[in-house]
């Protein structure tokens, strides 16, 4: 097993769990299904596509600056109410996003698919998005030494921090045995299925050096 790092920093960020209808939430950090959707969108993949191989790597993120939660309101003509109705009213909808975050993802799993992976975020076929379309990264999500052979627990521990900020960084991992559910595993994009995950959270040593 290998490890691949990426970075996702961007002025907003916003990542969906368990958005309904007029409110759009956003989890404290990256959801899987969005990573995921970002490496489909490097790799210039359909929505109806199989992301099976992309859903079994085990993820990681490291919390390097939490940012802020904010919120704002939108409006959209048009829109679909809960009883499958076209609403004759503008519909407002609250939006929740993270301000100035930055995180550090790790997946591990196959080197050979994460090689892949890392040439496609180099080169993204499709625009990369930290959760919304209106939300690109500040600085690129590829790192130019984020491709590691160790463990993910090693690698993401390891890596020279993104940013100053405490002591102490928040990290969160896929775990078997991890006392946290998150369902957000994508099994279908198209269908929008989605299925569930355990993950474990703790906090670990800020490294010293920046990264890259």
């Amino acid at each position: 097993m290998a490890t691949l790092l990426l970075r996702f920093q961007a002025p907003l960020q916003s990542w969906g769990i368990s958005s309904l209808f007029t409110e759009r939430d956003t989890a404290r950090e990256p959801s899987k299904s969005g990573v995921i959707g970002l490496l489909c969108a490097a790799l210039g993949r359909e929505r109806s596509a199989d992301v099976s191989d992309l859903a079994s790597l085990r993820m990681g993120v490291r919390v390097d600056r939490e940012g802020t939660l904010e919120m704002d309101y939108q409006t959209s003509a048009n829109a679909f109410t809960a009883e499958g109705k076209v609403s004759k009213n503008a519909v407002v909808s609250k939006r929740y996003y993270l301000a100035d975050a930055v995180f550090l993802v790790g997946l591990e799993g196959p080197l050979e698919i994460l090689r892949s992976l890392d040439e496609a975020v180099c080169h993204p076929k499709w625009q990369l998005y930290l959760g919304r379309k209106a939300f690109p990264p500040s600085l690129p999500v590829w790192l130019p030494n984020g491709l590691c052979q160790g463990s993910l627990e090693d690698e993401i521990r390891a890596y020279p921090a993104l940013v100053e900020g405490d002591e102490k960084m928040r990290l969160i991992l896929e775990d078997v045995e991890g006392q946290f559910q998150r369902r957000d595993v994508p099994l279908n994009f198209y269908r929008r299925t989605f299925t569930t995950r355990s993950v474990r959270m703790e906090l670990c040593p800020r490294p010293e050096e920046k990264g890259a």
